[in-house]
This record gives structure tokens, C-alpha cells and sequence, in this order.
């Protein structure tokens, strides 16, 4: 078995443990799960190009990271109540209070042409005759 295989193979069986592990006890999901990464793989199963199959192996290293550190499960204990699954691979951030006093500052205005218009209307003025 060539190498290129081989961590095709991997990444497959990898992508696959992660959806099990992430979307534990969640049916649904681990079947649309299981769905996409067996269709996405049988559509590139007859590419060729190294270099494409890198970019390929790469892409699905990098969701599965996307899915152990920033996916959560939360479930409804009850009425209104949930309770989350973080596994310690979920990226944590700092909780920040919120400021109800806070000022935001309106959004500038990007420069208009000399007729007063935007961008887009500028563009078929300078048709020569």
C-alpha cells in the first residue's frame, strides 16, 4: 500500500472515531455524519494529483480538529433547561462581562466617487464613444 494511501485511509478512519466521539449518543447526527464523510471520500476516490490528495488529507485533519475543539453537545434535561457535553479538547475562552453601558460607534462610510454615487455605478462610466 503506497503512503499517500495509507494517510488517505487514516484520515478517513479518523474523521470517523471523531464524529463517534463528538456526536456520542446523538442518532441523527452520527448518521448525516457517517453520510458526508463516506460521500465526500467516494467522490475524490478517483483523483489522482498528489498534491490534490495532500490538500484533501489536510482539509480533513483540520475538521477534525474544528470538530473536537469547537463543537458541543448540549441536551435538553428540562423544560428549558440544557445541559452541555464539553470534552476537554473544546477550546475554552475567557468570559467576558458584558457592558450594557457600552457606547458602539456607528459604522463609517466608504468613500464615494465625485458624482455622489457608490462604487458599482462609477464602473460604467468611463465608457469611451
Amino acid at each position: 500500500m503506497s503512503k499517500i494511501r495509507r494517510e488517505v485511509l487514516w484520515a478517513f478512519k479518523k474523521l470517523h472515531r471523531t464524529r463517534q466521539y463528538v456526536f456520542a449518543g446523538d442518532v441523527v447526527a452520527l448518521d448525516a455524519g457517517r453520510k458526508e464523510i463516506n460521500n465526500k471520500f467516494k467522490a475524490n476516490m478517483k483523483e489522482i494529483d498528489e498534491d490534490a490528495i495532500k490538500k484533501m488529507i489536510k482539509l480533513a485533519l483540520d475538521v477534525d480538529r474544528e470538530l473536537r475543539t469547537n463543537v458541543i453537545q448540549a441536551r435538553e434535561k428540562e423544560n428549558g433547561v440544557y445541559e452541555l457535553r464539553i470534552t476537554p479538547e473544546t477550546t475554552r475562552l475567557d468570559n467576558v462581562v458584558f457592558n450594557p453601558n457600552a457606547v458602539i460607534e456607528p459604522r463609517r462610510k466608504g468613500k464615494q466617487s465625485s458624482s455622489g454615487k457608490g462604487c458599482v455605478s462609477a464602473v460604467g462610466s468611463n465608457k469611451q464613444k
